[in-house]
């Protein structure tokens, strides 16, 4: 994510962000005289959407406080999903939805000082929700423990291969320094921990440096998205600041895309004056589609000179850009409105009243479109995209 444990320690990032490299815009959603705080009226035909909220069923989860779990570093009971539920992935098994939701408990005092928890739920609608009671994945007396303690598990992405297997990319927060990690699982409820995706690669170098916000390259097959390769590697989108990407020959063990100089090679930046001014970070998977590769990714407006004034100063709003399929570090497009903000109160009141849909969830599911996304850092909600009514 974002505003999360870790956004305090990305901040440190800024000071050598830049914007990057020059953007490259969408006629289709350029407007002199747009009305504030509204999404893009039209898309290009290479985005996704319209994504429309159904009426009356959102928020899909929010904080419960009744549900307890032990804890095994603790060593006590917590109310681990009490204090905000948000941030969710999303996965289709056995013609049911599953959502895979970050859950904060109350153990401390503001974003980024509580230990967060990835819960599980599940529905044969995608809106009405039936969830598991205790987390599926969480910080534990295991290998893992100096990367996940005390912040946690925080903001998952995750996509499943054509043979079944789920990989859950997620920040691990140990309150110092932010890092992918990496998680495998068949059913979806026991996980598998890889530890750190970039642990190995370079050397080490990019080990220590912070990372979230990892969006692996999908399709549509089958009816279902599925994972899959780019000249026989995974690869991935990920970031915060700018748009990085990595590949990948297991899954779990990662090789970020660097430069001519071995820096970290940046493919999207943000942009002054538009919705995306302060971060560009990496949303949901990556869908590989005829017109090119679809990174959705959500954009937060600056505060100062370099904002939108058109959006709300620090809110986060959703956008979309287009990569070449034949080399997906190359960027197309990209819309120059977003095709989500903040609307419902919902989404602007919690532990992030500035306005926040911050999508990481998306599946193909009775054929539609169902993306779940995070609001204001304190619940779960879902649009949903139907091909058929396409503008």
């Amino acid at each position: 994510m974002k505003k999360s444990g870790a956004f305090l320690s990305l901040l440190l990032l800024a000071t050598f962000a830049g914007m990057g490299q020059k953007p490259i815009h969408t006629n289709t959603n350029t407007s002199t005289d747009r009305a504030a705080n509204e999404p893009a009226g039209s898309l290009p035909g290479w985005a996704l959407g319209p994504f429309i909220r159904p009426a009356g069923a959102n928020p899909v989860i929010s904080p419960d406080e009744t549900t307890r779990f032990y804890d095994p570093l603790r060593k006590t009971m917590v109310d681990w999903e009490s204090n905000d539920t948000f941030n969710p992935a999303a996965a289709v098994k056995d013609n049911k939805v599953y959502v895979l939701y970050r859950a904060e408990d109350k153990s401390g005092i503001g974003i980024g000082h509580r230990t967060s928890r990835i819960g599980l739920a599940e529905s044969s609608n995608g809106l009405k929700m039936g969830r598991s009671g205790k987390p599926v994945l969480f910080p534990a007396n295991d290998d893992q423990q100096e990367f996940e303690w005390t912040g946690g598990c925080e903001d998952p992405r995750v996509a499943r291969t054509e043979d079944g297997v789920y990989l859950m990319l997620y920040t691990q927060w140990n309150k110092k320094t932010p890092r992918l990690g990496a998680a495998t699982s068949t059913d979806l409820v026991h996980w598998k921990k890889h530890g750190p995706i970039f642990q190995d690669a370079y050397n080490g170098k990019f080990h220590d440096i912070a990372s979230k916000s990892a969006s692996i390259l999908t399709t549509l097959k089958n009816g279902q998205l599925q994972i899959v390769k780019h000249e026989g590697k995974y690869w991935l989108y990920w970031g915060e600041y700018h748009v990085y990407a990595a590949t990948s020959d297991n899954l779990v063990d990662w090789t970020p895309v660097v430069d001519e100089k071995g820096a970290l090679k940046k493919l999207a930046s943000p942009r002054k004056g538009y919705f995306d001014s302060n971060l560009t970070e990496c949303g949901p998977p990556a869908l590989l589609t005829d017109k090119g590769i679809l990174l959705l990714y959500n954009g937060k407006n600056g505060a100062g000179a370099d904002r939108d004034t058109n959006y709300t100063a620090n809110s986060y709003c959703a956008g979309q850009m287009l990569f070449s399929a034949t080399d997906p570090a190359r960027l197309l497009s990209r819309l120059d409105r977003p095709f989500m903000v903040p609307t419902e109160a919902f989404e602007k009141s919690g532990q992030y009243p500035a306005g926040t849909v911050f999508i990481e969830g998306l599946v193909y599911f009775k054929n539609r479109y169902l993306l779940y996304y995070g609001c204001a850092d304190s619940r779960v909600a879902v649009a949903i995209y139907d091909p058929a009514q396409k503008n």
